[in-house]
């Protein structure tokens, strides 16, 4: 692979890579180690894409089997209680939380599962096709189509039900502020 072709791939895949990477692991650090090692293996192994035109489902595909690998090790590993290691974990910025709390899309996609999230990260964040997806997933269209299906439902209920409670939470803090004036004018 030329270096200017690779220069070109980093640069129109990497956002959508890194998305599609955070969607599966749900952290910023391991989405950019999969990136990161996606983007390795296509300098290193890039030779073998004969056909310019597949590289971006050769890289989504590159990156979703790093992802199937890292899940198999983490089985093999001991789990820790969050307690007995709570000192080692960085302590999450205002920053950060700001950025979930103001996305309620991505946060009730986050909470989907792996299997539905994926689908609908490949179609509707990075524009990868039926046959793609079903290519990068290694599953039949018709499950592709069917996660597709499915993930939106869920998606849909979550985000109505995260409506429902931010108005229900509006409300209410709506009335608890008319209630304090007027407990104050009494």
């Amino acid at each position: 692979m030329k270096e200017s072709d690779y220069e070109e791939a980093v640069v129109n895949f990497y956002e959508g890579l890194y998305a599609f990477g955070y969607s599966l692991t749900r952290n910023e650090h391991d989405a950019s180690e999969l990136t990161q090692e996606t983007f390795y293996r296509l300098l290193t192994r890039g030779g073998i894409i004969r056909d310019a035109s597949k590289i971006k489902s050769w890289l989504f595909t590159t990156l979703y089997r790093i992802f199937l690998a890292w899940e198999r090790r983490r089985t093999s590993l001991p789990h820790f209680e969050i307690s007995t290691v709570e000192n080692e974990l960085a302590p999450v910025t205002a920053e950060q939380m700001d950025v979930l709390l103001e996305d309620a899309v991505r946060d009730s996609l986050l909470q989907l599962e792996e299997r539905y999230r994926a689908p609908l990260m490949l179609f509707y964040l990075n524009d990868h096709s039926y046959e793609e997806i079903a290519r990068i997933l290694a599953v039949p269209i018709g499950t592709v189509m069917s996660r597709l299906s499915r993930g939106k439902a869920l998606l849909r209920q979550r985000l109505t039900r995260r409506a429902i409670e931010t108005v229900a939470n509006g409300k209410i803090t709506h009335l608890q502020g008319e209630l304090d004036s007027a407990s104050r004018a009494l």
